[in-house]
């Protein structure tokens, strides 16, 4: 397996890589002298003195067919800025789904995003999305990956009126990396998606042929004279922390103090970055929700909130990584394993127009409990290398490094993408790693990772093929990997119907397999699943799933088949949500033993009104002894969130969480106020109770809920930019 992947990768350069269709001509970007007023009200003489851009054309729920409603942007700059105006026409704009809402919290709304290729070389995309009432979202894609992490900072508003609602844009320059060469040549896909028909459009339109292949279809725009800014961001915070424990009958403080830290940013140049922080502060405004956390085989995955890691994350995103829902290589890059940094740096951009270089590093803080055995810091020195080919494809290098004073890990190799075709894609790895723990009685290991992701995308078929093999001894600290010593082969097809049906719209049709040998006990493993999916009126979906699948553990073949059934969407403009109910075979990992049961999962999210968001989350699971039917746990999660949001900066909210299996009750409330990404104020309180009482001794299951733990918080941070 591993001859065959080494090769098939030595002759990646001999594939004849199909020309691309040529862009059409650059957009002419229209030069302000005066800026327009960024209040969703398209009264500057910019937006009246041309006819804009139109002609969107859909690509879902079906590719190229006329938008029910005309659409029409507007492209314009100055030295400091770019700008955006969309008028979108809508002849029921009662009918507009909408909310005064969070940032990133807007994705069920009616909404536009400019989708920015800053560079023009069809690598990366800023993704910036706008409501009807001004509310932003934000994202970042490379390498097939969307990451929703990054918050940019950029200015919008919205209104509604009688003929649809308009959207204004102002994008600083500063927020930005683009091209040092002039004139500065930029690309663009302008979105459109109308919530109540599950309906997205774009300009220029999304060819069948090339279905999703956003980076190679978007229209090139012009920008004469512009200015080159030396960026220099410095970013302070202050917090104050507070935290109670009970011990021995009474709440007892565990940590009062107040802490500080900074984060700079400076400008090497326009399209070269280096960042560096100091004590950051890396406390979570929000708590991860629960998840159920019994009768586990890998560690709980939790993604990743943190700005300093959030920014530049997509330069980390590698070719061949979490290529199927078996792929045990997750992210060879996952910052969350980087848990209490005392510092941080990272210098991320491009080297000419062909290549980019994104360095991390960061020192974590070792637990007290760890300090005798491993040293005071763990250092994560992190380097990425990609040069781009041509149309959207790259051939890159990874190195991360986790060092301790006791133990080392390093993981080093080449990924890339090739556009094989229009629809095409060819993604690989081939990964190294060499670990050595000097505490440890075991000797210093090595282990390879090598995979093969082919995958296609056309109007009426999916297909996908992957063949990978893990060694048993492939470690990666800095990573999620989260099972080794296996290869694996799987295979996807999924033909699509569309329909004049108004009820079902269209029909994807999954035939998927996969086929897994555990190389340590020499069994092989299967997972075979047919779906499903249907777009149900306007803004429903209904996902239908059964596979037959086992799985190897402990030398045991274990039955892992069931049945599943997924509803999303919305009802009205107040009321979405999703629902899911499956049907399992599992295995109960603490024995081994073959098990059976239920999972449900429901998320619920009602506007009563629009500052007013109520959301209930419920997930619920059960196992049963295969052998005589007697339940082994229950576990139920139930989250609910009331959020009021004043405006689109201030909102006050309050988080409820039960969970039934550690019988504990966790409340936190937060007020918060962000003006723009680094400008906020927080304070937070939250409190853990549990069915405890303390007897004198010790503390011993009680009838009654009793606060546990609790704590404060409050965070200001103010961002300076030169």
């Amino acid at each position: 397996m591993k001859r065959f992947l080494i090769l098939a990768i030595q002759l990646l350069p001999l594939i004849p890589v199909a020309l691309h269709a040529q862009k059409s001509e650059a957009i002419i970007a229209t030069r302000v002298s005066s800026a327009p007023v960024i209040d969703g009200v398209l009264d500057e003489e910019i937006w009246k003195s041309n006819s804009g851009i139109s002609g969107f054309k859909t690509w879902n729920p079906d590719y190229g067919k006329e938008m029910p409603f005309n659409t029409i942007v507007w492209v314009a700059y100055d030295d400091e800025n770019l700008y955006y105006a969309f008028r979108c026409f809508d002849n029921e704009p009662d009918k507009i789904k909408v909310s005064v809402d969070a940032r990133d919290r807007i994705r069920q709304d009616d909404w536009v995003c400019v989708n920015l290729d800053s560079f023009n070389d069809q690598q990366t995309l800023y993704c910036l999305y706008v409501n009807a009432n001004g509310i932003q979202m934000d994202s970042r894609f490379a390498a097939g990956k969307e990451d929703t992490g990054m918050d940019l900072v950029f200015y919008s508003a919205g209104k509604i009126d009688e003929q649809g609602y308009t959207i204004e844009i102002k994008l600083p320059l500063k927020s930005i990396r683009f091209s040092n060469r002039e004139p500065v040549i930029m690309a663009a896909t302008f979105e459109r998606y109308i919530s109540r028909l599950s309906m997205n459009g774009t300009f220029p339109p999304l060819a069948a042929d090339q279905a999703m292949a956003f980076l190679t279809q978007t229209q090139p725009i012009q920008y004469n004279c512009v200015k080159h800014y030396t960026l220099f961001e410095l970013l302070p915070d202050i917090t104050y922390s507070y935290q109670g424990e009970q011990s021995s009958g009474s709440m007892k403080t565990t940590l009062n103090k107040p802490d500080a830290g900074v984060t700079l940013k400076f400008g090497i140049t326009s399209q070269m970055i280096l960042d560096a922080t100091l004590n950051p502060d890396f406390s979570q405004v929000e708590a991860d929700a629960g998840q159920v956390d019994v009768n586990l085989r890998y560690e709980l995955f939790y993604a990743e909130k943190r700005p300093f890691f959030q920014e530049g994350n997509e330069n980390f995103q590698t070719g061949a990584t979490g290529s199927s829902n078996i792929d045990p290589v997750i992210e060879l890059v996952h910052t969350r394993n980087i848990v209490n940094p005392v510092a941080g740096v990272k210098l991320s951009g491009k080297l000419g127009i062909k290549n980019s270089v994104s360095l991390l590093y960061a020192a974590d803080r070792i637990p007290d409990s760890d300090k005798d055995t491993y040293g005071k810091y763990l250092h994560y020195p992190i380097l990425r290398y990609k040069h781009s080919l041509k149309n959207d494809g790259y051939l890159g290098m990874l190195a991360t490094s986790a060092i301790g004073e006791n133990s080392y890990n390093f993981v080093y190799g080449e990924d890339g993408i090739i556009r094989v075709n229009k629809s095409t894609l060819l993604e690989f790895q081939a990964l190294m790693s060499y670990t050595d723990d000097t505490t440890a009685e075991t000797d210093s290991k090595s282990g390879n990772a090598f995979g093969l992701y082919l995958h296609s995308e056309k109007r009426n078929i999916d297909y996908a093929l992957t063949a990978k093999n893990v060694s048993e001894y492939f470690i990666s600290q800095a990573g999620y990997i989260n099972r080794t010593g296996v290869t694996l082969f799987t295979g996807m097809i999924t033909p699509r119907i569309y329909t004049d049906s108004e009820l079902f719209r269209k029909f994807d049709f999954e035939l998927y397999s996969g086929q897994l040998r555990d190389n340590i006990y020499d069994k092989w493993e299967t997972y075979n699943s047919v779906t499903i999916t249907s777009l149900l009126g306007g803004s429903l979906r209904l996902n239908l799933k059964y596979n037959g699948s086992t799985e190897i553990y402990s030398d045991r073949s274990f039955s892992t088949s069931g049945f599943q059934s997924i509803l999303s969407g919305r009802i009205g403009t107040k009321i979405e949500g999703a629902l899911g109910y499956r049907k399992r075979n599992a295995v109960y990992y603490q024995v081994p033993e073959q098990g059976f049961g239920n999972s449900f999962t429901g998320d619920i999210r009602y506007l009563p009104l629009e500052k007013l968001h109520l959301q209930m989350t419920v997930t619920y699971q059960d196992l049963f002894r295969k052998a005589d039917e007697s339940k082994l746990y229950d576990y139920l999660l139930l989250r609910g969130k009331v959020t009021y949001q004043v405006n689109k900066y201030l909102f006050f909210r309050i988080i409820s969480e039960y969970n039934s299996y550690h019988e504990s009750l966790t409340t936190d409330f937060l007020a918060s106020f962000t003006y723009i990404p680094g400008t906020v104020f927080h304070i937070g309180y939250g409190s853990l109770f549990e069915k405890k009482e303390w007897n004198g001794s010790d503390y011993v299951y009680g009838t009654e809920f009793k606060e546990m733990k609790r704590g404060l918080f409050i965070k200001f941070s103010y961002l300076f930019r030169l």
